[in-house]
């Protein structure tokens, strides 16, 4: 028996893939295709994904599960490549001989990497105009502090040296009265082993003070924030029924680097919003600089069925891929900018594979001659396109 899984999406689809295979008990072999819906892109990718694995792997039965799956399960099961599709709620315990405990598992890991990403909530509650991951997921659900703990004490003893926490949003993680700065405090607390802690996207408007207090104050949290902006144009942050301004947005960076001057910031952009006007595109491209983002994610506005922007006057898709290819040449070139202005300095870093790794603010570094899981103080000697070249200090 062997089963292999295929992801696309979030680092929360890792996290559950990762515990899928795990944990498994069937006595078949699978290829689990762990599917995203968050563009039309997205979804053409989980197709492409699943022909092509029937082609190599005629004898294996296939399990599609994930977004994409959640929201047209009849689409993927009428796919002559598929032999079964399952839903997100039943994923983790779908190979499961018994599945009776699957819904209080914590999903966890990332294909034997010393990062492993650990799942501390599930679902969303908001109604961004442009997402339907809300409809696949279903409403936020926050784990218990006690199993999230040991989901990362487990981690740690097979060998993890950094743990990422992640969710569909984790800012709006509350459980029992503990919110995700608590969280946070807590797990650092009482899990000394914990030496390398990573939050995954954040909604700047939900971070809470016991979090900021964690940022300015405890060297164990990874300086580098992945920030959900999505646009730099307050109307269009309206149309995206956001909950946050432009102002708000530039205010939590400014606030996160008044505490942390080391701190360095991501974001996630959407280009080409429905009614968006060049003034409004040139705001989002602005956001890149007043918010000094070094790792963005820029996201072409794609319609997503059902959900309110795909009811909104659209863009042509020429002018979406050109405002999109306009934002990632002006991230490109401040993420380039970012990485020459590290040469000379000393970053701690971790060596994740084939001595590549990443700094504590997550500038991709290599260092020859490194194994997985070495970590330490390196000076960065040279940048060489999207990565940095380093030596131990």
């Amino acid at each position: 028996m062997s089963v292999e899984t295929i992801t696309l999406g979030c680092r929360l689809n890792f996290a559950e893939s990762e515990t899928i295979r795990r944990l498994a008990t069937t006595n078949e072999d699978w290829i689990v295709v762990n599917s995203c819906a968050v563009t039309n892109e997205a979804v053409r990718q989980t197709r492409q994904a699943i022909r092509h694995t029937r082609r190599q792997r005629p004898d294996t039965r296939i399990l599609v599960t994930g977004c994409a799956a959640e929201l047209d399960p009849a689409t993927f099961a009428d796919m002559p490549e598929v032999d079964r599709v399952v839903g997100n709620d039943n994923k983790i315990g779908s190979l499961q001989l018994d599945a009776s405990r699957a819904s209080q598992i914590v999903p966890a890991g990332f294909l034997g990497h010393v990062r492993s990403f650990v799942a501390v909530q599930n679902g969303c509650d908001h109604r961004c105009t442009f997402c339907s991951i809300w409809q696949a997921r279903g409403p936020s659900r926050s784990l218990p502090f006690a199993a999230i703990r040991e989901a990362i004490e487990r981690e740690l003893d097979r060998g993890a040296k950094e743990i990422a926490l992640t969710g569909v949003d984790i800012t709006s993680y509350d459980h029992g009265g503990m919110n995700l700065g608590k969280l946070c405090q807590q797990l650092l607390k009482s899990i000394p082993a914990l030496a390398r802690l990573r939050l995954s996207s954040l909604d700047s408007i939900e971070i809470d003070d016991a979090l900021f207090e964690l940022v300015g104050g405890e060297p164990r949290l990874m300086p580098h924030f992945h920030l959900s902006l999505q646009a730099g144009d307050d109307m269009i942050l309206k149309r995206m029924k956001r909950r946050h301004s432009r102002a708000e947005a530039v205010r939590t960076v400014e606030r996160i680097k008044d505490v942390r001057p080391d701190a360095t910031i991501g974001a996630d952009l959407i280009a080409g919003f429905p009614t968006e006007t060049e003034e409004m595109a040139l705001n989002s491209l602005k956001l890149l600089e007043d918010c000094d983002v070094v790792a963005a994610h820029i996201f072409p506005f794609s319609p997503r069925p059902e959900t309110p922007a795909d009811r909104m006057p659209q863009l042509s898709r020429e002018l979406v891929k050109a405002r999109a290819a306009r934002l990632r040449q002006a991230a490109a070139q401040r993420r380039t900018r970012w990485l020459g202005g590290l040469v000379g300095s000393n970053q701690q870093v971790l060596i994740e594979n084939n001595s590549k790794g990443h700094s504590d603010g997550f500038a991709p570094v290599r260092i020859e001659g490194t194994s997985r899981g070495d970590t330490g103080t390196a000076r960065i000697v040279r940048s060489d396109g999207d990565h940095l070249t380093a030596v131990w200090a």
